[in-house]
């Protein structure tokens, strides 16, 4: 095992077998970051921070880069950087599943201040790869406009690419906590084609945690949901009575409550969410 929850969060960024999107790994906005090691990291606006997951996921992507694996794909060419350089701080960390394996494509919440998807989608990838699927965790740039279209390039690219990753995009899903589940949810109402890119494929579903997002369109397509017992009566009321309103225009819906639970507690691993993620797979593939 290269790393450990001692290791130092400067060692991992420079890593030299992760090149350049080392840098990705953690929050670009280091502000809403503390903590020196992976065993002492916290981001803003989280709970229940799994040290065990956090090493996880960086040995595992350590792993299989020094085995010569892809591990980080850019969504954008060099003149949309030019043209825009936040773009350079975008693109898809890729936990491989088995070859044929379906896709969901993760996205991690911050208040649209950062990306915390260390905590937010990492963890959730890795254990979605375990079973079979492969998971793209998206890094955006922070915004509600920007992470949109963030996303919807994320779905072209997976779509444009996917033969070549021996993935199966077809009934995909999109995945998002917090700020990343109303992106998910938006993108799965709309489509690609209101952000600027081709009009591709709606996902098979939506799996989104702790999100106060509201609105309903009416093309909202099967919809899980979760959310912890102390995160707020108001967010917990929005994701119940949105799930009620998904499944009144015909798709179906689901969501949960975890007692003693705050917001933004990731895989829930030692906690009373622990393996939600496993019945939000089962939901995903009844459909």
């Amino acid at each position: 095992m290269k790393y450990t929850e001692k290791s130092k969060i400067r060692d991992v960024i420079s890593d030299p077998v992760f090149g350049d999107y080392g840098r990705l790994l953690f929050p670009m906005q280091r502000n809403y970051m503390q903590g020196a090691s992976l065993g002492t990291m916290k981001l803003s606006w989280y709970t229940s921070i799994c040290p065990e997951d956090t090493v996880a996921v960086v040995n595992y992507l350590w792993d299989r880069a020094s085995a010569g694996e892809t591990v980080f794909y850019d969504i954008y060419a060099e003149e949309e950087k030019l043209a825009d350089p936040a773009k350079r701080d975008t693109g898809l960390f890729l936990f491989r599943g088995k070859p044929g394996g379906k896709v969901a494509i993760l996205n991690a919440g911050g208040g649209f201040r950062y990306v915390g998807a260390m905590h937010d989608s990492f963890p959730h990838a890795l254990a979605l790869s375990q079973k079979g699927i492969h998971a793209f965790a998206l890094i955006y740039r922070p915004g509600g406009d920007t992470s949109c279209e963030d996303l919807a390039r994320a779905i072209a690219f997976v779509h444009e690419n996917g033969a070549a990753l021996q993935a199966d995009v077809s009934g995909y899903s999109l995945w998002g906590g917090s700020a990343g589940a109303r992106t998910a949810a938006i993108l799965g109402a709309l489509g690609t084609a209101r952000f600027g890119e081709k009009e591709y494929p709606k996902p098979a579903a939506v799996i989104m945690q702790y999100t106060g997002f509201a609105d309903v369109y009416g093309s909202e397509p099967p919809t899980y949901g979760c959310a912890g017992a102390n995160d707020g009566a108001g967010l917990r009321r929005t994701m119940q009575a949105r799930a009620e309103a998904i499944r009144k225009n015909g798709a179906d819906a689901e969501f949960e409550v975890f007692d003693g639970l705050a917001h933004g507690f990731g895989l829930g691993t030692g906690t009373a969410a622990e393996g939600w993620i496993d019945r939000a797979v089962r939901f995903w593939l009844r459909h």
